[in-house]
């Protein structure tokens, strides 16, 4: 029955990854190129450095040390620990897929359970939600929604590896948001 019922799983995620990456124009492989650029992102982490400089004055080395170490837990915990243990191929590795796969951008490495960039992105969203308590907070979930979105289209990941890479990322947040808050929030 648990075999049934995870094999029906996978089928709706290839069918939904392909409803996806096959809606492809060319107008939108281009910002999804630039999407999953690492340097597209650049003014947005200037921003948020502004802010966590502006709020947190002295203090800020803490928060960025603590966002260091939450990016790389959520980093290695995805590409390090998961992806080498299910060994669940990229759709654009799939055998039976690769040949349909429309792909933009890079990736590093066949796996792609669970994606590292919905596990890093969810993460820092979630831990800085955490820390400036405001309603704008959405906006970097929305950040984190498009850049995992953008690999689903660009043939790297599938749906499944992007929501438990976002599940793995907010836990992680969380997680990491607490350790900060009892030992660090108060200096």
């Amino acid at each position: 029955m648990l075999n049934l019922l995870l094999a029906r799983l996978l089928e709706i995620d290839k069918e939904l990854f392909l409803i996806i990456n096959q809606m492809h124009t060319t107008f939108w492989d281009k910002v999804v190129y630039w999407i999953t650029h690492e340097l597209f992102w650049i003014p947005l982490y200037i921003i948020l450095l502004y802010f966590i400089i502006k709020r947190f004055k002295k203090r800020f080395w803490v928060i960025l040390l603590t966002i260091a170490v939450l990016i790389t837990i959520c980093d290695q915990f995805a590409s390090g620990l998961v992806k080498p243990y299910i060994q669940k191929l990229r759709p654009c590795f799939d055998p039976n897929l690769k040949a349909i796969v429309h792909v933009i951008g890079r990736h590093h490495g066949s796996y792609g359970f669970i994606s590292s960039h919905a596990a890093n992105t969810f993460g820092l969203a979630t831990f800085l939600c955490l820390l400036f308590r405001t309603h704008y907070c959405f906006l970097l979930f929305i950040w984190a929604s498009i850049v995992s979105y953008a690999r689903i289209y660009g043939g790297v990941h599938y749906p499944g590896d992007i929501l438990l890479g976002a599940l793995s990322g907010i836990w992680w947040g969380w997680n990491i948001y607490m350790v900060y808050r009892f030992y660090c929030a108060k200096y």
